[in-house]
């Protein structure tokens, strides 16, 4: 038994309880979490803007050490330090022989499957398939990325969605180079982690922008040489930042249609926007032919960054390594599992980075 997060419906709140967390079976692992992050994905499948089968243990940004595997696994063994990786390429898919292996048709199969059971032997599913919202967990192998050395066990957590995520936008979706300007819409967790991934691409000048003012410091703790409180004229204080043409690069880390539409209009004639935010089917957002003709500007959808995490978390630890990446400046609070409803509430009123689960 186990202590975990359980969602036992849409719409519930989490119920902190014991969990029978089954030994792994064939190419399967377990791990003891080290750390959870939470993420805005976490409270979007609380209330239905996303759905997975329930009950289910939520948490998918997670790090810890390998317990026991299962037959047939070779690629991590028991005190094995890992970053969960909740979106794992089939490798077979169309788009995976593409190369995109972040959009992989088949990346959440096993947020259908049953991997533990409530006390009273309630089935129960593992969230975004690793269930990083409990002491243990068993995923398949392939959900495990070894983290390299040098990089805090606890802290790496962030580096399974926020930190990827973040930095792909910048370095993948966005592709911005050394000298251009960026807008970050949004200084959550992701936001924050893509100040700092603007940063390290060499961007001269990062604007910042959030509906709160308190976290301007951290913002720019982060890489950001300017910060925008969010209103109807965030478009035109942006263009009046940057000489009155707009930035090179806008991303959007907050899921909204009037937040999308704003990061599109702060970027110059030519700009490119990446939305990295999750919103809800309701969230429309509309442009008229003659402005996309005119303006000339791309916007792109971001789905994880855009990244292949087997690759991408060695060239984020060589980031940390350097000095270049700093995954504690991303933290807000340390909190235990019966924080989560809290850090949820912070989330909806716009307050602080990322909240860190901490076993």
């Amino acid at each position: 038994m186990v202590r975990a997060a359980v969602l036992p419906a849409v719409g519930s709140p989490l119920e902190i309880t014991d969990i029978d967390l089954p030994e792994p079976g064939p190419g399967q692992v377990r791990v003891r979490l080290a750390a959870a992050g939470v993420c805005h994905s976490d409270l979007s499948l609380t209330n239905g803007t996303m759905r997975v089968p329930v009950p289910a243990v939520l948490g998918h940004e997670g790090a810890g050490t390998v317990v026991s595997v299962g037959e047939g696994v070779t690629s991590v063994a028991p005190g094995d330090e890992v970053v969960l990786n909740w979106a794992p390429s089939c490798g077979s898919c169309h788009p995976c022989s593409l190369g995109e292996v972040w959009l992989c048709v088949n990346a959440l199969n096993g947020a259908a499957s049953v991997y533990a059971r409530t006390a009273d032997g309630t089935d129960l599913h593992p969230g975004l398939n690793v269930a990083a919202f409990a002491e243990e967990t068993v995923v398949a192998e392939n959900c495990l990325i070894p983290l390299p050395e040098g990089v805090p066990l606890t802290e790496a957590a962030l580096l399974g969605c926020a930190v990827l995520t973040g930095y792909g936008a910048i370095h993948h979706s966005a592709k911005v180079r050394a000298g251009e300007t960026v807008a970050v819409f949004g200084a959550g967790g992701v936001g924050l982690a893509t100040l700092q991934s603007a940063r390290i691409a060499g961007a001269a000048q990062i604007i910042a922008v959030d509906v709160s003012p308190e976290k301007e410091e951290l913002a720019r703790q982060a890489g950001a040489t300017d910060f925008v409180v969010a209103s109807e004229t965030t478009a035109k204080d942006i263009r009046k930042l940057t000489g009155g043409q707009g930035t090179d690069v806008a991303v959007e880390c907050v899921g909204r249609a009037v937040t999308i539409r704003t990061a599109w209009e702060s970027t110059r004639r030519g700009g490119r926007t990446t939305v990295v935010g999750i919103g809800g089917k309701d969230q429309q957002v509309t442009f008229n032919a003659l402005e996309l003709f005119h303006w000339g500007r791309t916007l792109a959808g971001c789905v994880y960054g855009n990244s292949n995490p087997a690759a991408d978390v060695p060239t984020l630890a060589h980031h940390i390594r350097e000095g270049r990446l700093d995954l504690d400046a991303l933290v807000s609070e340390r909190i235990a599992l019966d924080g989560i409803p809290a850090a949820f509430d912070n989330m909806v009123k716009g307050k602080g980075g990322r909240a860190l689960v901490v076993f």
